[in-house]
This record gives C-alpha cells, structure tokens and sequence, in this order.
C-alpha cells in the first residue's frame, strides 16, 4: 500500500500499487467550479491516467491553471489532428502557433493544396464533435525510441522522426486515438469526452482552433482579430524559409551537422535588416509630411524593448538623425506612491506607477522646441532625480521613449497621431517542435528573464518563475491590447534561441528545489529545452538582442 496526500484537500489515504489518478479522484471532495483535466504528483504535470507506485502527494486541476490549460490544448490538437486525417484521407495537418486567443492552422490535402473552404472545415468540426460524443479513449504508449522513430515513419510524419532522432532519449512515449498514432511533448485528457468547449473556424486561407476560456474553461476563448500580429507570424515564416527551416528538428540536424554559426549570422543578419527598415521609415515620415518627431516603443517583459531601442538609434544615426533616448521608468512615481495590487503587493507594472501625466508635459515641450531637464529613476533610492540631462529639439533630432507603456494612448492624448511613430516589440516563436506540437510564445521570454535574474543577482529562478503569473496578468491589463495600434511590429525571437539559451539555463532551472511549487514549472522548461542540441553562444555577436540577457552586450543597460 502507498500514502497518497492530496494538496486540494489536505488529506491522506491508502492505494495499492499502480491505481491511477482517475480512480484516487473520486476518493478526495473538494469544489470544483471546473472539471479536472490533469494533477500534479510531486509537483510534476501528469494526466489523469498516471499510475502511482510510490506514496506522493497530488494536486489536482482544471483548465485555470496552466497545466491544465496545456494538457486540455494538447488533446484538442489531437483530436483536431484525427479528426482532419479521418475526414481528408492522406493529408497533413500544420499548426503553425498561436494567435487570437486560438491556434492557427494549415491544412494540406493529398494533392498537396492547401485550398480550403467553409465546407471542408464544417466537415473536420462535425467529426470533432463525433469523437467528442464517442467519448474515445486516449491511449499512451511507451517505446524504445528507434521504435516510436519507426511508427512516425510509419505514419507519414518526417518531421516527427526528426526530431525524435536528434532527441538523444533511450525511450519515448507517444499517444494513439483510435488507429491513429501521434508524438506529443506532454501528457493528455484521459479520453475526448473532457474537450466540451472548442471552436473551428476559416481564419486568413487556413483554421483558428479555440479553446477554453483561462479564466472560466466552461466558456469558450474570445476570439480577438489580430491582422498584424498575423502578418508578423507570417513574416517569421518566410525568415524560416529563407534559412530553410521548419521545425526543431530539422534545425538540430543543421547544428549537428555543424551551421550553428552560420545560422547565428543569418538570424542576426535578418533582425537587422528588420531596424534598418523601421529606421529608414522613421526617416521617411520624418523628412515627410507627417513630420514624426517621436518614436514610440513598447512590448511585454523581457521582449528585449532596451536592446531594439539601441540598436534602432544606432540605424537612425546612420540615416542622418539624432536620436533623443529616454525611458517610461525615468518618470516613475516615488516607491511610496506606487499602487497597490489586491494582496498589498506594489504593482510596478500599473499605467500610474508613472507620473504620465508630467511626462506627456515633458515631451509637449521638447517637441514645442523647448528645452527640458529630463529625470532619471533612482532604483536605489526610490525617487525620482534631476541630475541635469536637458533635452532640446533641435533640427535632425527625434525623441525615442521606450518602456511598457510607450503605445497607452493616455500617455500621449495630446500629441498628434501623425508626429507619432509606434513600434511593438514581441517575442513569437516561431519554429514549432513538430508539425502538431507548436511552441507557447511565453517560454521565450520567461526563460530570457530566469537568466537575466539570476546573473544579475536580482532574482533566483524560483522567485521569477513564482512572479511571472503577476507578470503575464500585468501585460493581458496593460500592454497586449495596445498591440495593433502599432505602425509597425518587430519579432524578437530568435531562430536558434533556445539552443544558445539551453546552457545558460539548465543550472539555474535544476537549481529549483523539488519540493516548492515552481518546480513544476522549473521541470516543463528543463523538459522543454533537452528538445534542442545546444549551441554555445561564442559565435553571438556583442551588439545581439540575446546579449541582454546572457551577458556580453556591447551596450550598457
């Protein structure tokens, strides 16, 4: 017999070897406003079909909490996956990455169109909603991996031989539904009757999955029209293609077969063209006759607003302008006046945790042509100081304010929509791990920030993975429905990023102690990254966007 503690309830009890997670479940009564979909057994994600061996203690959850959200997704693109496969025979499904609160999604038929029309999406739903209703079991598997190699090939999916072959495992799991066998990186529903809320529909030539609500996963996910972040996704493929790249393991076996460096400088080489062409059309909106005078920049945690700021002054230099460059954070409220967040806590990323409204007086008169002291931020002390920068618009200069809420349009009401120029700057993964398994936008950013954190002795990995819950909440307030004002949007992401970060990160995340709540997440992520061969980041050039986080830039933050 095995002790099995229970965190949702507090409570212990007895199990013979090997009962799953399903049959414990009915055993412990707690409120469920939502239908539990995963737990979490020694702080580790796993599905409802684990068998315990050995006394652990188990939480349980629903589609609120991000495993469970992952877990619930995961599932649903399997079964979109066979739903596609049952309905068009000999075709191939490709979910590109998220968008609009939902996936976007190709479909390939047979003849190798990718023609698709309102019908043929009906067709792929009602056989979704058919499985749904069946109540189909989820079957997971565990083989040697020439043997999982084997039945992807089996199956048609060269995208998931290669990357189960870079993988460096002894063994693998994979999952069937039905006849019909998938690799997934994570664990699943125990069957389809868990995926009630879920959408189909025609978006931009392709399909837009929906799934749950976050915050009520009984409702569906607001579907929300992002043309530009689309068009920017759209650019990140062509990126890829021009570096003939699709998935991560087709970009393993080019690092393995030794072009790391030659894709670093590629993917540099393409980032830079990008500011180049931002500058050159700052410049042109400058010498026309909107007049731009202010150049706007903005974008979620650790997207890498500072270094893009430098980099885009660099190019502006170079296309005859004189860049005056300051921050959002320079006019920060003194500590004591910062908001407060439900719990006491200051929350920093509040639009009043700046004194937005000297600010806007500030950039009113510089872009009147009068001459402003502009203040910087004492992190050390709390306040704001006046150290005797002074800022005057002369010919040839144009004002660069970066910080999270440079697009708020509160922040610049009065100052005409012409004179501005808005850049948003994100993060979009935009290599999936295989043709089914895309990769969340988020892992970029959070481990980019883990790194920074922990070099800069500000943080241990724990404390900022236990933070970016806030974080995340923060940007969904206060900087993501700013997005599409933009004029233009920049993706940071990095094609090899993950491999150059594999190294920095595997300490710190295996430095996350097994017994606190992080580790759960700490664990996905160590997971996630030994999907990629690491790539050591001497080849990364000292003015890199990925500097800012490693350590070795060139400039000074």
């Amino acid at each position: 017999m095995i002790q099995v503690y229970c965190k949702n309830t507090g409570t212990t009890r007895s199990y013979r070897e090997g009962t799953t997670l399903l049959d414990m479940l009915p055993d412990f009564e707690f409120e469920r406003p939502y239908p539990i979909v995963s737990a979490r057994v020694n702080n580790v994600s796993q599905g409802l079909k684990f068998k315990v061996y050995n006394s652990r203690t188990v939480e349980f959850c629903d589609a609120t909490v991000p495993s469970g959200m992952r877990v619930y997704i995961r599932s649903l693109c399997f079964l979109m996956c066979k739903a596609a496969k049952d309905v068009f025979r000999g075709s191939h499904i490709f979910i590109e990455h998220p968008i609009s609160h939902g996936y976007f999604c190709r479909l390939q038929k047979a003849d190798g169109s990718f023609d698709i029309n309102a019908d043929d999406v009906a067709r792929i739903k009602e056989k979704m909603a058919a499985l749904v209703a069946k109540n189909q079991p989820y079957h997971r598997y565990e083989a040697p991996i020439e043997q999982v190699i084997e039945l992807m090939r089996k199956s048609g999916a060269p995208d998931k031989v290669s990357l189960l072959e870079t993988s460096g495992q002894v063994y693998m799991d994979y999952y069937a539904l039905g006849k019909t066998k998938d690799y997934y990186y994570g664990r699943l529903v125990p069957s389809t009757g868990y995926l009630n809320v879920w959408d189909l529909r025609m978006y931009h030539g392709g399909m837009l999955l929906l799934g749950p609500n976050k915050h009520d996963p009984t409702r569906l996910a607001p579907y929300l029209d992002q043309p530009r972040t689309f068009d920017m996704f759209s650019e990140n493929l062509k990126w890829n293609e021009i570096m003939g790249l699709r998935t991560v393991g087709e970009l393993n076996q080019r690092l393995l077969d030794g072009e790391g460096s030659d894709l670093i400088q590629i993917a540099e080489a393409l980032q830079e063209k990008k500011i180049v062409q931002i500058a050159e059309e700052i410049d042109r909106r400058y010498r026309g006759r909107d007049k731009v005078r202010l150049v706007l920049i903005t974008g979620p945690s650790s997207s890498g607003k500072t270094t893009v700021s430098k980099r885009l002054s660099v190019q502006l230099k170079a296309c005859g302008l004189r860049p005056l460059t300051f921050s959002t954070d320079d006019y920060f409220v003194d500590r004591e006046k910062t908001p407060l967040l439900p719990d006491g806590t200051p929350d920093f990323d509040n639009f009043d945790t700046v004194d937005h409204d000297a600010l806007e007086r500030d950039l009113m008169k510089i872009l009147a042509g009068e001459e402003v002291e502009v203040p910087e931020f004492n992190f050390t002390t709390g306040k704001r100081e006046y150290n005797g920068r002074r800022y005057k618009l002369e010919p040839g200069n144009v004002v660069v304010l970066e910080g999270i809420h440079a697009l708020n349009p509160k922040l610049t009401r009065h100052i005409a929509k012409r004179k501005k120029f808005r850049i948003f700057i994100s993060t979009l993964t935009g290599i999936p791990l295989d043709n089914h398994n895309c990769l969340p936008t988020s892992d970029n950013r959070l481990l980019r920030r883990i790194i920074r954190d922990y070099n800069k002795g500000a943080f241990t990995a724990r404390q900022t993975i236990s933070q970016w819950p806030k974080v995340r909440a923060a940007e969904d307030k206060w900087i993501y429905p700013y997005q599409e004002n933009a004029d233009v949007m920049f993706n940071s992401a990095y094609l090899v990023e993950f491999a150059v970060l594999r190294n920095h990160a595997e300490p710190i995340l295996a430095s996350v102690p097994k017994n606190c709540p992080e580790y759960a997440e700490a664990h996905r992520l160590l997971k996630f990254i030994h999907y990629f061969v690491p790539v050591p980041d001497k080849e990364i050039p000292p003015t890199s966007l990925l500097r800012e986080f490693v350590g070795g830039s060139s400039f000074k933050y």
